[in-house]
């Protein structure tokens, strides 16, 4: 349970990791917005928070819509101080047939909305000398893979967001920091494994293991285990600018 309560805003939060972090941060004490698309699966979430939780239905890659969840969540819990930028999706392709649609996709939602989040945060929480920003990137924001250019060239961008927001601000009180999940037992890699095994023929099983053995202690990563090391992110002032792994070993740094 933390001293002092705190407004905290989470993207995503309808499932997943967003989910996670959401009981997380409502565990400690704190008031939780919850914004994604999916407004039953916000309920669903609220339900399961331990306090104060509201509901922000948005398709944050939507023009304005960034600034109508923040003087939502202004007009109901006071400004946000606590921002987790944690929607995102990726998508799978060779280069070649990356169209133009899919390339924009990508960099709306896990670059620029991101962004905009916090573009929009930071005034507030300068004025009160208290931030803490951490989105939800990637290992892909590290490194290369095949196959998914699109989606590891805006989680490149959004760690390099993080980096240059972390150094500006870095006099304020306000820290900026990533997580970088490698793959999460979640939703999305739900998808992915579907996807997999439809264009290889694997079944969702070895799919599923393939993408386990991905990461060397052999399993997928929980969704609570990224929540802990976004609270990590939260708790410790003396942390900003970083982009912490948790993939079980994936990337030594």
């Amino acid at each position: 349970m933390s001293d002092v309560s705190r407004t905290a805003l989470i993207t995503g939060a309808g499932r997943g990791i967003g989910r996670a972090v959401a009981l997380r941060l409502a565990a400690a004490g704190h008031r939780v917005a919850l914004t994604a698309r999916n407004r039953d699966e916000l309920d669903e979430t609220a339900k399961l928070c331990d306090g104060p939780a509201i509901v922000v239905p948005a398709d944050l890659t939507a023009q304005g819509s960034v600034d109508d969840v923040f003087a939502m969540v202004e007009a109901e819990f006071g400004p946000v101080e606590i921002l987790v930028a944690n929607a995102g999706a990726g998508n799978s392709a060779p280069i070649a047939r990356i169209t133009d649609l899919d390339w924009q996709r990508m960099l709306d939602l896990n670059l620029t909305a991101p962004f905009r989040c916090i573009r929009r945060a930071v005034p507030t929480m300068v004025d009160a000398g208290y931030g803490r920003i951490v989105v939800v990137a990637s290992v892909a924001s590290k490194r290369g893979e095949p196959y998914i250019a699109a989606y590891t060239a805006a989680k490149h961008g959004v760690l390099g967001l993080v980096r240059s927001a972390a150094a500006e601000l870095a006099r304020t009180g306000v820290t900026v920091n990533a997580v970088c999940p490698a793959y999460v037992d979640t939703p999305m890699t739900t998808d992915t494994i579907t996807m997999i095994a439809n264009r290889t023929g694997r079944s969702p099983e070895e799919a599923r293991r393939l993408l386990a053995d991905k990461q060397p202690i052999g399993r997928l990563i929980t969704s609570e285990e990224v929540a802990d090391a976004v609270w990590f992110c939260v708790a410790n002032p003396g942390v900003t600018g970083q982009g912490i792994n948790v993939d079980g070993g994936a990337i030594q740094s």
